[in-house]
């Protein structure tokens, strides 16, 4: 693959890769010709509990290959948009701050040829440097954060790059909406009122029959968002490093998404901290519907004009 910059890079299969199996795939498109550009960021470097979300990025994209691309919820397959999955991004021996400002460095290069840059995760960290870059392309941006966990601390282990620190990080660049919060310690909590952001958190936010109306309200025009697959529920998505119970249902995720996709405009998306279980596969395959269902609500209406 031809690119107009460099970067350290590892190979990776594309987004809906090839199958044996007969399903429908994609037609690969080069990164010039493409309005979606998929960035696998395979970082595992700050995880405290259960390592293992390097592996993240390729199994979404290993379970994308068996995936169907027609939506039957809106009548669309939008992969003839053009969508361009990048070479993994490696890190042999970088420090964090390093890690850092390359990820920002790269998602620059791609953001400013006017592509939908969707990041694959990798642990949280790689969210603030993202959003750096977006919210310089997109003056008054918000983000909207699917987490079971705050990520609001100033640092962590030793780090402010921390993924406990992601929130933290991101708000230095964008007011913040976070939802499905059930996690978070007692220094976060006092910090709180202090941060330009508005917490839903789990244990309450749905007693509101106008929850989602009321995240969307919270966000500006143009909105990042950016899904820690922890926020869902763990008897949906069990694999990843640090479960909390409680959480989002599926369809719970999509209404969501939906109407903010469909109320706002999104300019850019990460999903982060899938770490695989061997021999359970459902959990990828969930990241790569939820990947694509967030690229269908995007842009089915720019593909049909209307």
């Amino acid at each position: 693959m031809n690119l107009p910059f460099e970067y350290e890079q590892m190979a990776v299969g594309e987004f809906g890769g090839t199958t044996p199996t007969g399903l429908s795939r994609p037609r690969l498109t080069e990164f010039q010709n493409a309005r979606i550009v998929i960035l696998p960021v395979p970082l595992d470097r700050t995880t405290s509990y259960v390592p293992g979300t390097r592996t993240g990025p390729h199994e979404i994209l290993v379970a994308s290959s068996h995936m169907e691309l027609w939506d039957e919820e809106t009548g669309a397959d939008v992969h003839a948009i053009g969508i361009c999955t990048l070479p993994e991004m490696d890190f042999p021996f970088a420090s964090m701050d390093e890690v850092v400002r390359d990820i920002g460095r790269v998602a620059q290069e791609i953001v400013s040829r006017d592509k939908f840059l969707f990041v694959l995760g990798g642990e949280h960290s790689i969210t603030p440097p993202i959003v750096r870059v977006v919210a310089r392309q997109h003056p008054g941006l918000s983000v909207l954060q699917i987490d079971a966990h705050a990520d609001l601390r100033e640092s962590f282990m030793g780090t402010p790059h921390n993924h406990a620190c992601a929130m933290r990080r991101t708000l230095e660049h964008a007011r913040t909406t976070q939802v499905g919060i059930r996690s978070l310690s007692t220094e976060e909590a006092a910090a709180v009122p202090s941060l330009n952001t508005t917490i839903f958190y789990d244990f309450n936010m749905r007693k509101d029959a106008n929850w989602i109306d009321r995240v969307v309200e919270s966000l500006g025009e143009t909105v990042y968002i950016t899904i820690d697959v922890d926020g869902l529920d763990p008897a949906i998505m069990p694999a990843v490093g640090t479960p909390e119970p409680g959480g989002l249902s599926w369809y719970e995720t999509l209404s969501l998404l939906r109407k903010v996709i469909e109320s706002r405009r999104l300019v850019g998306c990460d999903l982060v901290e899938l770490c695989p279980s061997p021999g359970n596969v459902a959990p990828n395959f969930l990241c790569a519907k939820l990947m694509y269902k967030i690229l269908t609500y995007r842009f089915r209406k720019e593909l049909s004009g209307n």
